[in-house]
């Protein structure tokens, strides 16, 4: 597989205004753990083939245990997740296949007995970043492989950088 354009040379304040999402999403106060788990799940539901790498590797960088992360794309049947892990994954399947279900009613109420108001806005604004890495490195064939996590992975959001190389 080629790449079809370096969208960050192309367009940099595009790449810096998701970038700037993505530092609002990694300093917002969910763990970060968390967050992998939901980046990893929507790209496996994308088919984003550098994020899923991405995303796997720096879970595994941040500590997360090989089960969890083979177990995302089955996690309704496993029970290695926390309700409120199973929660965010259920949401974040909701909002990233928005135009099938709407966001259903009981994965709202399921997100809602876990998450705070701000949490949820701020789970919903993960999700829908990590969407929009997904539709950029899918359309403009993004190379899996490459991406090596930066030393020092956060492992609390006062620890997270800026933007990311997605």
């Amino acid at each position: 597989m080629e790449p079809r354009i370096d969208y960050k040379k192309i367009a940099p304040e595009a790449y810096d205004a998701m970038g700037r999402l993505e530092a609002y999403v990694l300093r917002n106060g969910l763990d970060p753990s968390l967050l992998e788990l939901v980046r990893l799940r929507a790209s496996e539901i994308n088919g984003c083939a550098y994020c899923v790498d991405m995303h796997t590797k720096d879970a595994r960088a941040a500590g997360e245990t090989e089960q969890r992360l083979y177990a995302t794309v089955v996690w309704r049947e496993t029970p290695f997740f926390s309700e409120r892990e199973r929660a965010a994954l259920a949401w974040t399947e909701a909002v990233t296949e928005i135009a099938h279900g709407h966001a259903p009613d009981d994965v709202y109420e399921m997100v809602r007995k876990q998450f705070s108001e701000k949490e949820l806005v701020d789970l919903t604004l993960a999700v829908i970043a990590i969407n929009g890495w997904n539709r950029l490195a899918i359309s403009f064939r993004s190379v899996p492989g490459s991406y090596q996590p930066k030393s020092g992975v956060p492992k609390t959001n006062a620890d997270a950088p800026g933007p990311l190389n997605a």
